[in-house]
Order: structure tokens, then sequence, then C-alpha cells
């Protein structure tokens, strides 16, 4: 029986880097996942590890190449650990970086930034994966579960109704979800982080600035926008759970709930996705 694909590697390395520039210092903490292919069938089919590289020395070049790389932002910083890979070793033909980052946001004191404090910023994982061969890369940056909401401007109208139907129309709801955001790279920016905080922005400026008429709609115009926004990016995919917020029934209490108080509940939810891309 044939083996039809394999892979390996290392999971949830963790890494905190600090670039100083003086007394200014930079902090940078990311979750890896290293993982190659190429030459190790006979690992797998024949009890042959003589080509096999140990994942605990797949654990350590990360370690190696964040100390020599210190100041890279996550997305030159995971194309850079690819390589290292693939000049390391010839019988991997491919590599898939993957680094999730636990974000740090500077502190200020007096209307003054901190040179190194920081406070933990917990509403969503910025992320980065590298896929890389010897005959090129790809590169997409994204978020993974970043929240947001707005109270108003959102509704639900004029959709398919049969028996089954139960929910009523809307013109005023809330609209709230925890958001996974990809997009794929076509040209290197100036700047990376500068870039993803501008889609970032644009993407929850058109969410909060406009009436949504389904989380579809919204969607399609975010990524409209983040890719007018940014020329460098090819296509942008989004995954938002809607998260629901149920208008309490306070009639029992003599009370009139005029959109006020709400049950919030995140299961089970609507799974909304959807790629725009340049045509």
């Amino acid at each position: 029986m044939p083996l039809i694909k394999n892979r390996y590697g290392k999971g949830r390395v963790r890494v905190m880097r600090i670039h100083r520039e003086g007394d200014r210092h930079e902090v940078s903490q990311l979750n890896v996942k290293a993982m190659v292919e190429g030459d190790f069938a006979r690992a797998y089919t024949d009890a042959d590890n003589s080509t096999s590289v140990s994942t605990d020395t797949i654990k350590n070049v990360v370690n190696i190449v964040a100390r020599e790389n210190t100041g890279l932002c996550t997305e030159d910083f995971c194309q850079v650990l690819a390589k290292k890979y693939l000049d390391s070793y010839p019988q991997v033909k491919s590599v898939t970086i993957t680094a999730h980052e636990t974000k740090w946001s500077r502190l200020s004191f007096g209307g003054k930034p901190h040179p190194h404090s920081f406070v933990l910023d917990s509403n969503g994982k910025p992320f980065v994966e590298v896929a890389a061969t010897r005959e090129g890369s790809t590169l997409s940056s994204g978020i993974d579960g970043f929240t947001f909401m707005k109270s108003t401007q959102s509704g639900w109208e004029k959709y398919v109704k049969d028996p089954y139907t139960t929910i009523p129309e809307t013109a005023d709801r809330m609209c709230a979800t925890s958001m996974v955001a990809s997009w794929k790279w076509s040209a290197k920016p100036a700047s990376y982080p500068a870039t993803n905080a501008r889609i970032l922005d644009t993407l929850l400026e058109v969410f909060g600035t406009t009436y949504s008429s389904s989380v579809q709609d919204s969607l399609y115009r975010m990524g409209e926008a983040a890719l007018a926004a940014a020329p460098e990016i090819s296509e942008i995919s989004m995954a938002c759970p809607n998260m629901h917020f149920i208008l309490m029934n306070l009639s029992a209490f003599g009370l009139d709930n005029p959109n006020a108080v709400f049950l919030p509940t995140d299961e089970p939810h609507g799974q909304i996705e959807c790629t725009v891309g340049r045509s």
C-alpha cells in the first residue's frame, strides 16, 4: 500500500524576541509551527530515519533564526526561517511556516510612550503563513479572533421565508463578530506592519460607518475597500461567526424593550465567509 503523502515538523514553538535600539525595545512574541516535506518516506515505510531531521532540531532552528533576526517583522522573519530550512537540509523540498503573534502594546505615561513597558492586547492574534519551495514562495498575513461590534445600523430583511422560518425581519439590530481574516501578498509593501494596520483600519471603518443589510453585504464591501487601500495584496478572505444578541422579552414585568436589553449568545451562530480578489 503506497504512502500517499507525508509531512512533519514542530508545533507550538513559542519564542519572544526583544530588539534593542538604545533604551527603546521592540517585542515580538510568536507561536510558530514549522512543517517540512521532502525525502522522508522511508521513515514511514522502512523504519529508516537516515534522512529525517529531528523535530527538536526544527525547534532549535526557530530559536537560532530568532536570535539572528531580532528586528525583523513577522512576515520577514517567517520568510528567513523557511529559507534556513531549505538551505540547511537538501532533502527538504518544501516548508510551511505558520506564526501567530501575541500582541503587546506599548504603555504611555504622561502622554509619553515608555521605552520598555507593555500591556497585553488580547483582541485577536495576528498571524503569518509562508509556503516555500526551492522555486518560490507564497506569503499571507491575517488576524484570528478579532472581535468588534456595532449597536445599530445593521439589518436582516427580505430573505427566504418558508414554513421553517421563525426569525422576524429587522432594520435595526446589533451586529458583532469574531473575525478570522487573511490576505495574500502579491508585492512587498514598504512596511508589512503599517500595511497590515491600514488593512485592518479599513475593514473596521467600512463596518462601523456604513449601514449593513447583512453580514454578507458588509464583508464584500470591506474586502473591496481593503483591496483598494492595499495594492500589494491580491485577495482577502474573511470568516465571521455572527455573534447574536437576542432581544429580551420584558412584557411580563410591564416593561417595554426598545432595543435596550439583550441576551448575548454565541452558540449556535451564523458563519459567514467570503473571499474578494482582483479581476
